[in-house]
């Protein structure tokens, strides 16, 4: 098992995917990136690739080469990229040389801004906006991380190809949603609800979300107390439960 590999497959489809919810979450940042117009993609020799792009105040990210890059960053192995996720590792520009500055200043303040959201200090869970930011994101990243576990992680494979063939739908009541889709030969992630699932597990609101996803309380606790309710096919449930475990493992 190469856990470089895995982490930065986290890093790159779980983790920085998020840099689409800031925007919306964060004014601050809504309003530094209203004027970009800028594609950055993120390459790995012989590992995974992504990219976001920029424009009208939306951030988007997607899976492998972007189409028309304004910048490409290299990095030489997985371990290359996590040490840069980490904060003590440099990429290699291979293309948009004159973006530099707006790299080393303007996107790195969004990403800092992001290690705040994900990474939170002592007593912020405490304020009403930063608990609906931290809630939001850590369900996201968990949801595209049972994706990237089942794929790569050979535990997580086990698992994966014993789940019955289905979606979750998991999230928040009148709050952000996600579905996993568990197929015959894939395991598919994506954000928003989905029609007639074959599993659900959603939390009453975002303070019981946060509590379970940050392992500040367990399933069992708050099924009993009425904070996370399941319906449907339970194997599925159980299953993503288990992946979903072993995802701050790799990211911690």
């Amino acid at each position: 098992m190469n856990r470089e590999l895995i982490r930065a497959n986290l890093n790159l489809y779980a983790v920085m995917q998020n840099l689409e919810e800031l925007p919306r979450l964060d004014p601050e940042i809504g309003e530094l990136i209203k004027d970009w117009k800028i594609a950055i993609q993120f390459s790995v020799l012989n590992g995974p690739s992504a990219h976001v792009a920029f424009e009208n105040g939306v951030c988007m990210h997607g899976r492998g080469a972007h189409p028309a890059p304004s910048v490409r960053l290299f990095f030489t192995s997985p371990r290359h990229l996590n040490r840069m996720i980490d904060g003590s590792g440099t990429p290699i520009p291979l293309k948009g040389f004159s973006k530099l500055s707006f790299l080393q200043k303007d996107f790195a303040q969004m990403t800092e801004r992001l290690e705040h959201y994900l990474k939170p200090r002592n007593g912020l869970i405490q304020d009403e906006a930063f608990l609906r930011a931290n809630t939001t994101m850590t369900l996201y990243t968990a949801a595209y991380g049972v994706r990237e576990l089942a794929t790569s992680d050979p535990l997580c494979q086990s698992i994966a190809a014993q789940t019955p063939q289905g979606t979750l739908l998991m999230g928040i009541q009148d709050g952000p949603q996600a579905h996993i889709r568990f197929g015959k030969d894939a395991v598919t992630v994506a954000k928003g609800p989905v029609e007639h699932p074959t599993a659900m597990m959603m939390f009453r609101d975002f303070a019981a979300a946060n509590a379970l996803l940050n392992m500040r309380s367990d399933a069992f606790t708050a099924v009993a107390k009425g904070e996370l309710f399941l319906r449907g096919m339970l194997p599925i449930v159980d299953n993503v439960g288990l992946i979903m475990d072993r995802i701050q493992g790799y990211l911690l």
